[in-house]
C-alpha cells in the first residue's frame, strides 16, 4: 500500500468515526494545521487554540467529508483558514473593545502604549470593563465603598472617616460587595476578581 492509498484509508476511517484513524489523522496533519495557524496569527497560544478548534470542528463535521483534490489535508486546510479568520476577527473585536474602554474610562483604563501600560493587552481591558459593569449593578453604598478601597487605596477606617459611615457598616458593605462580584464574575466563567488588598483585608474584608 502506497502513501496515497494509506491516507485515503485513514481518511475513510476518520469519516466513519474510527478512533485509531482519528488519532492517525491528528498525528499526520497537526503539524500542517499548526504551522498555517502560527504563520497567519503570529502568536503561539492563538495558533495552538486554533489547532484544537480545527480538529474539533473536523471531528464534528466528519460526516460531511468527501474525498477531493488534496484529500483530507486540503479539507483540513480549508477548516484552518476559516478558524484563522475567526481568530483574527475576534482579535479585532478585542482591540476595538480595548480602545472603546480606554475612551470611556480614561481614569481607570490606561491607553495602550502609555507608560502605565507598556504593551497593548485588550483582554485585560475587557476584563476590567466587565468588572466595572458588574460593579455598577451593586447598591450605591456598596459601590462607593469598593471604589474608595480599590481605586482610592483607602483602608476601611479611612473609608468610614471619609463617608461618615460606622466602621462595621463599611466592613459589611465590603463583604457583601466582594461576595456578589465574585459570584457574578467567577461563576459566569469570565474574569477572576483580584484578591483584596492587604490593607483592606486586615480590617475585616474576606481574603481573596
Amino acid at each position: 500500500m502506497n502513501d496515497e492509498e494509506r491516507e485515503e484509508r485513514i481518511a475513510a476511517g476518520f469519516a466513519a468515526g474510527d478512533e485509531g484513524c482519528t488519532e492517525a489523522v491528528y498525528r499526520r496533519w497537526r503539524p500542517l494545521v499548526h504551522s498555517l495557524a502560527r504563520r497567519s496569527l503570529g502568536d503561539e497560544r492563538e495558533a495552538e487554540d486554533v489547532t484544537q478548534q480545527v480538529f474539533l470542528a473536523a471531528w464534528r463535521g466528519r460526516g460531511g467529508y468527501r474525498p477531493g483534490p488534496g484529500g483530507l489535508g486540503a479539507w483540513l486546510t480549508g477548516i484552518t483558514r476559516h478558524k484563522v479568520a475567526d481568530a483574527l476577527e475576534a482579535r479585532t473585536r478585542r482591540a476595538r473593545a480595548a480602545a472603546a474602554a480606554a475612551r470611556a474610562f480614561p481614569g481607570l483604563v490606561p491607553h495602550p502604549g502609555t507608560p502605565a501600560w507598556p504593551e497593548p493587552e485588550p483582554e485585560r481591558v475587557v476584563d476590567r470593563v466587565l468588572v466595572l459593569g458588574e460593579l455598577a449593578r451593586l447598591p450605591s453604598a456598596q459601590q462607593r465603598v469598593v471604589r474608595l478601597a480599590f481605586y482610592g487605596d483607602l483602608t476601611q477606617s479611612q473609608i468610614a472617616a471619609r463617608t461618615g459611615l460606622p466602621l462595621g457598616t463599611v466592613k459589611s458593605h465590603m463583604r457583601r460587595a466582594l461576595h456578589c462580584l465574585r459570584q457574578s464574575l467567577n461563576g459566569a466563567g469570565t474574569v477572576r476578581v483580584a484578591p483584596v488588598p492587604a490593607r483592606t483585608r486586615s480590617l475585616g474584608a474576606p481574603a481573596g
